[in-house]
């Protein structure tokens, strides 16, 4: 028979978790404008987009008043080109619109939409007329004009494609991923490039915000190369993880161990406050990728990375059932943008799994 004390231990975590995210709904839904969309002034549909995925992802039925009326704003912003945007970010927010229209995708009721959207973003990434050798080549920037392609981009559309059934052998796919491998502060086979090269102890293992941008000041870390990011690692991870790369694969055995060497949740290492919700949302991908209860971090401790984060969010969490950022680097100061990127990070902290 189990005690008390016991059945609380097991039953506490899943259900703070489930408080948090009702909380987050309800002040969500009072967010939330008359047309369906949310925080539309911070990039046209992308806040929309990225608050019905993670409403969806964390067991919200797609005909729940709230996001059916995301979903419906979201349609209304469908292009004839496929895309999913207003005037700027084509990529960005139509990879987390298929992202929503996938969760929400019963009976096939998406299917076109979808299938449009994934040729509009195929179109937008740098492969055709560019040499394979290029840093750019098979990446993916914000907008739909081929802009400088970034890891952040990179990794949305992958997970898209992925979600909506690209196969993990597309071109597009491949080609992506080895955009990916020279974001990785490793040099060798899959990063020639000068700023790997130069990557001290610290950095090695982990991945910047763009390859392409080998002169950026304010990422250059103290060997000279550029400085690894935790919410950049983190996505790198996943992406390799989601598009088939082994977990004996060289580039996510260093990825993991940089993972171990800084594991934390006090702040996104490399950026230190700068996209916090970010950083929680990406680690909580990778890491339900990778499949491990726990993270061992350099010192042998062992950390159960969802009751950790769990934890972390329940206490970042402001009364009122949203999360923000102080820091206004990359808009989490609003709290539409950083609760749906914490309600996304929840949805994948369930203990009970």
């Amino acid at each position: 028979m189990f005690t008390p004390l016991l059945l609380l231990a097991v039953a506490q975590p899943p259900a703070d978790r489930q408080v948090m995210l009702d909380k987050a709904y309800t002040a969500l839904a009072a967010k939330q404008n008359p047309d369906g969309s949310f925080a539309p002034k911070l990039g046209g549909p992308g806040v929309t987009a990225l608050t019905a995925a993670a409403l969806l992802k964390a067991g919200k039925s797609p005909d729940d008043p709230v996001v059916a009326k995301a979903l419906k704003y979201l349609e209304v912003r469908v292009k004839p080109d496929g895309g999913v945007y207003d005037q700027r970010l084509g990529n960005y927010t139509t990879c987390l619109a298929i992202l929503a229209f996938q969760e929400a995708n019963a009976g096939g009721r998406y299917n076109s939409v979808i299938a449009n959207a994934v040729k509009f973003v195929k179109a937008i990434q740098q492969g055709d007329g560019t040499a394979a050798d290029d840093p750019g080549y098979g990446g993916v920037g914000y907008d739909a004009k081929r802009g400088r392609p970034d890891l952040s981009n990179t990794q949305f559309f992958v997970e898209a494609l992925l979600a909506a059934g690209v196969p993990k052998d597309d071109p597009s796919i491949k080609k992506a991923v080895a955009f990916v491998g020279r974001a990785q502060n490793l040099p060798g086979e899959f990063n020639t490039l000068e700023y790997a090269k130069k990557a001290g102890d610290d950095d090695r293992g982990g991945f910047v915000y763009s390859p392409t941008q080998p002169d950026g000041k304010d990422k250059q870390s103290a060997t000279g190369g550029l400085r690894s990011e935790g919410g950049m690692t983190y996505a790198g991870l996943k992406t390799f993880l989601y598009a088939g790369v082994s977990k004996d694969d060289p580039r996510v055995v260093a990825a993991r161990k940089w993972v171990s060497k800084h594991y934390t949740l006090a702040e996104n290492p490399g950026m230190k406050s700068a996209g916090l919700f970010y950083y929680y949302h990406t680690f909580a991908k990778a890491l339900a990728a990778v499949g491990d209860a726990e993270v061992v971090d350099a010192a042998g401790v062992k950390h159960d990375w969802k009751a950790e984060l769990v934890a972390e969010l329940k206490k970042r969490q402001k009364p009122d059932g949203t999360w923000a950022n102080d820091d206004q680097a990359f808009m989490e100061t609003s709290p539409e943008l950083a609760t749906a990127f914490a309600v996304l990070a929840l949805s994948y902290c369930d203990t009970r799994k």
